[in-house]
Parts: structure tokens; C-alpha cells; sequence
């Protein structure tokens, strides 16, 4: 084959069989597209995820339950209910079930991943029937058998090589005579339990398909026609950014842009590898190429907002003129598996920030009583919620006069903290009260962005 593109279809591109079948016309109006990524049905793994942390009643799971059957029962109506795949749909809601209800007895990180990860394979299952109704040749193809990742269930670690040898081994000979339909999101270890790689994981399956299919492009559809200079529902102004660098979308997708997963670049930048955005329900409106190098580098490009952050302020007498207190930190943050965004010092204490958005497929809490009894141990531990990160993106930041006296002059009414800038040429950012989010997002893009 000459050219070969991944494409990747989030929730609301699959929501229903209507979803379902513009996501078919998008993929087969090239002969390019031979992989096809899936999320769960929009809804759904919010559902999942409910009955995954065992919490809830026998009532509330029984109502749970029924939702989810409603969402595959529409699709499944609507490609005439064909008997083998009723039979395979009816058997993975048993399992949710059963899954489900041994979670309220003793749920782990292990049992959450299988059981949100059922999501995945039923909407892989419907699409690839309805493309194989349309008159396409589609195969189903369980993306744990090459997804190899780690055992940190909740957020795996991809095995990059393995994932590599095992795609050119299982799934690269499909793709001659076949379009594969597989699952974003989840993957399994090397006994072949079934983990996931985070919230908003199916794009960084997409990319590491990608990458190890050595494909030309990466296609990522959602509902939005691209990446826009910030989120078109709190600035009417935003509007899309035709192309953009791959330092510059992968800092917006940091930063909480929601359109592409924060991860999901490093595999496209190993190989090169072009990434479309672009939306599912109005294809033709164009979106957004993200690429190594553009035609223009604009001093200021987007504008982002990342809310509910903690600021965590850890204060020693013991670091003034000492060695290894970072070290200590950052040894019992890694140690649970949590990320340092910002981090500024002074001579007794440090404070950083750390994302609460969710960084497990189950949403849990970064910072329990676990990390907070072992940080006390040794210092003075204070912990502020309710604070919004915002980031402005750009080119050369930090090399051009008056950048900081634009930005702040902009939201001199509010109430700034932990001011980070120079570590990148690509982003300017600080924390602000979640209350004033919106509004300094709304003045700097009219400041900095309007057109």
C-alpha cells in the first residue's frame, strides 16, 4: 500500500447509529484510512466508571445498567438487531453486570479497568458491523493483543517496542485487504489483564498505532472543526487555527485544551507523523493540521484553561542551604504516580501545582492521605483548591520585549499566583481563583487574540 492513515473517532462521534454512520462516510471517502480507533459511546464510560468504584446502590446500578443496555439497543435496532451480535452485545452487559456487582464486595484498581474498558469493545463491535452492512470489509480487532502497557492499572505505561513488534506482527497484515476497527483507551499487560491508559487515552492509542504502523497521517475526529485559539463555549470569538506546530499543540493539549490528549503528540513527533483535527459531524468545515513547522509563528497563538488544580505549598527550615529536599518531593510524588505542572521556590519552602482533573480512568483523587502523611513526615504541608491554570501560548515568549506587561496588564483586576515563565519559548502560565476563570480567559483572547 502506498499511503496509510490512522483515524480516531471520540464519543459523540459514535453517540448513536446516526454518529456512527457519518463516522463511515469519513472513513471511506479515501482509500487512505485502513485503521480506525474507537472510544466508548458517549455516556458510557461515565456509566462504567460509576459501576467501577462499587459504590453504588443495588437500585442505582440496576438503573445504571439499563442505561447502557438503551445506548447499544438503539444502535443495534438500527442495523436490523443481527443475531451473532445481539448474542456478543447481551453477553459483555452480563459481564458488566457481574463486574459490577462484585465491585461493591471488593473492587481494585484491576477490576476498574475491566470493567471500564468494556465500553470500548462494545462500540468497536456495532461500528464494525454497520461498516461491514454498508458494503466495507471491516474486521474487529481486540487492540490488547498489541497495546502492551505496564501493570499500573488506571494509567499504563505503553511498552513502545513491544507494542511496535507486535503491530507489525497481528495487525499490519490486515491492512491490505481490510479496514481494522479497534478500541483507544485500553490495552493489556504482559499476563493479559486488561488496563487503561487515563481519561482521554484513545487518542494516544491512535497515535501509538500510528507510530508503530509507521503510518503517513493521523486523523483525530471529534466535534469540534479543530484546534481553536481557546474554547469557543467561553469566548464566541475563538476560532480555529488552520496549522499549528507540534510544540505548540502539544503545550495547548498540556495546558487543558480539550481536543487532543496531552500525550497524544509524543508518538506523532517520534515519527514525524502529520496529525489532522478536525470534526466528525461537519467534515468538510476544514480544521486544523498540526505539523513540525508552519508557515506563520505568531508571538501569542491560543489561550488555554486547566480548572480545578491544587496548589501545594511545602515548608522545611531545614531546606535553607540544604541538599535533597527536592529530591525527597519528587521521590514521594513519583512514587504514587502523580505529575508536577508549575513549581516555584524560595528559601524555605516550595510550592507546586498538580492536576486534579483526574489522572486514573476512575477520576480518583491525586493527593490522598497516603502522599499527605508522607510529605507531613518531614515537613509543613498546605493545601489551596478551587485554582484554575491558564496558559498562554505562543512563539518566542520569552525572547520578545513586553510580552509579561500584555499579558498582566490584561487581568491587572485579578488576583495572579504562581507566575511560570522562561522554562519554555512556547507558553506563559498562572494560576487563578476558579471563580475569575473565565473572565481572564475571555480578557486575554480579546487582549492578545481578537481579530
Amino acid at each position: 500500500m502506498s499511503k496509510v492513515t490512522v483515524a480516531k473517532f471520540g464519543g459523540t462521534s459514535v453517540a448513536d447509529a446516526e454518529a456512527m454512520r457519518r463516522c463511515a462516510a469519513i472513513v471511506t471517502q479515501t482509500a487512505n484510512t485502513r485503521v480506525v480507533v474507537l472510544s466508548a459511546s458517549s455516556g458510557v464510560t461515565n456509566l462504567l466508571v460509576d459501576l467501577a468504584r462499587g459504590t453504588l446502590s443495588a437500585a442505582e446500578q440496576e438503573i445504571h445498567l439499563k442505561k447502557l443496555k438503551t445506548i447499544q439497543d438503539n444502535i443495534l435496532s438500527e442495523l436490523g438487531n443481527p443475531s451473532l451480535l445481539r448474542e456478543t452485545m447481551d453477553g459483555i452487559l452480563k459481564e458488566i453486570a457481574d463486574m459490577a456487582r462484585q465491585a461493591t464486595q471488593n473492587s481494585d484498581a484491576a477490576l476498574e479497568d475491566r470493567l471500564v474498558a468494556q465500553g470500548e469493545l462494545m462500540s468497536t463491535r456495532l461500528f464494525t458491523e454497520m461498516m461491514n452492512q454498508l458494503g466495507h470489509k471491516a474486521v474487529w480487532f481486540d487492540v490488547r493483543k498489541i497495546m502492551r502497557t505496564d501493570s499500573r492499572f488506571g494509567r499504563a505505561t505503553p511498552a513502545i517496542e513491544a507494542i511496535h513488534n507486535l503491530a507489525q506482527q497481528d495487525m499490519a497484515p490486515l491492512l491490505k485487504d481490510h479496514i481494522v476497527i479497534t478500541q483507544g483507551f485500553i490495552g493489556a499487560n504482559a499476563d493479559g489483564q486488561t488496563t487503561t491508559l487515563g481519561r482521554g487515552g484513545s487518542d494516544f492509542s491512535a497515535a501509538l498505532l500510528a507510530e508503530a504502523l509507521g503510518v503517513d497521517e493521523l486523523e483525530i475526529w471529534t466535534d469540534v472543526p479543530g484546534i481553536y485559539t481557546t474554547d469557543p463555549r467561553l469566548v464566541k470569538e475563538a476560532h480555529p487555527i488552520p496549522e499549528i506546530t507540534f510544540s505548540e499543540a502539544a503545550e495547548m493539549a498540556t495546558f487543558g485544551a480539550k481536543v487532543l490528549h496531552p500525550a497524544t503528540l509524543q508518538p506523532a513527533v517520534r515519527k514525524g507523523i502529520p496529525v489532522f483535527v478536525g470534526s466528525s459531524k461537519e467534515p468538510s468545515a476544514g480544521g486544523t493540521w498540526v505539523r513540525d513547522t508552519t508557515e506563520s509563528s505568531p508571538l501569542f497563538r491560543a489561550v488555554t484553561l486547566r480548572r480545578n488544580q491544587i496548589l501545594l505549598t511545602l515548608h522545611s527550615p531545614n531546606m535553607l542551604h540544604a541538599c535533597g529536599f527536592l529530591a525527597q518531593v519528587f521521590s514521594i510524588l513519583a512514587k504514587h504516580g502523580i505529575s508536577v505542572d508549575l513549581i516555584t521556590t524560595s528559601e524555605v519552602s516550595v510550592a507546586i501545582t498538580l492536576d486534579q482533573t483526574g489522572s486514573s480512568s476512575t477520576g480518583r483523587s491525586v493527593l490522598h492521605d497516603g502522599v499527605l502523611d508522607e510529605l507531613n513526615a518531614f515537613c509543613k504541608v498546605k493545601v489551596e483548591n478551587d485554582l484554575a491554570l491558564v496558559a498562554l501560548i505562543g512563539n518566542r515568549m520569552s525572547e520578545v520585549n513586553g510580552v509579561g506587561t500584555q499579558v498582566f496588564d490584561a487581568v491587572s483586576e485579578h488576583n495572579v499566583r504562581m507566575i511560570c515563565y522562561g522554562a519554555s519559548t512556547h507558553n506563559l502560565c498562572f494560576l487563578v481563583p476558579e471563580s475569575d476563570a473565565s473572565l481572564v480567559v475571555q480578557k486575554l483572547h480579546q487582549r492578545l487574540l481578537g481579530k
